[in-house]
């Protein structure tokens, strides 16, 4: 229910890029929740700025919450996409054409997808199964539309962005466990 008002709350009729029947354009098996404009840079990626990397954050905040932040005018800060921990239910909230605002860096802002996951660094309970197996087949998803290698150099944490002060996706995120799971679904993909 909170997750539903959340996303009433930041949705507008008529966003740019929008799928139908609330669809993701980037991404037909997300919900789009479109971040506010002011909280994201419009682009036309991957022209000029190849997407090169998928970037792994944790929230610090709920789902809902997370939303109606990057819903909110002048929050100045955004991902591509949020999943929930619960049941891995996955909101788009910036198209990837467009430059999320992420990474603490703006290089990194202009070759990355962005993917939160709803979270505390410090909490391993929020690190369900469905949310490691759902944000999986996302970045899978990215790194086959790109043509991003699935490898540790191109999936990479908050944490290892260069001048970024954030320690996300923290110590208790498995990154073996993680990688293997992308790596499988990569793997399913049509060539």
């Amino acid at each position: 229910m909170a997750a539903l008002a959340a996303t009433t709350a930041c949705s507008s009729s008529g966003a740019p890029g929008q799928g139908t029947n609330g669809t993701a354009p980037g991404y037909p098996q997300a919900q789009w929740v479109p971040a506010d404009i002011t909280n994201y840079t419009p682009a036309d990626r991957p022209t000029g700025h190849p997407v090169r990397l998928v970037i792994v954050h944790v929230t610090q905040e709920t789902f809902p919450d997370t939303l109606m932040l990057f819903g909110r005018p002048g929050y100045h800060a955004s991902a591509h996409y949020t999943v929930r921990s619960q049941d891995g239910y996955l909101a788009q909230c910036v198209r990837e054409q467009d430059v999320a605002w992420h990474a603490g860096n703006t290089a990194y802002n202009w070759r990355s997808i962005g993917v939160e996951h709803e979270g505390r660094v410090d909490e391993p309970r929020w690190f369900t199964d469905a949310l490691y197996e759902r944000s999986a087949v996302l970045t899978a998803a990215i790194c086959h539309r790109y043509r991003i290698p699935v490898d540790r150099r191109h999936i990479i944490g908050h944490n290892e962005v260069p001048g970024a002060d954030h320690t996300d996706p923290g110590p208790l995120w498995d990154w073996s466990r993680y990688m293997r799971l992308v790596t499988t679904a990569f793997g399913r993909r049509p060539a």
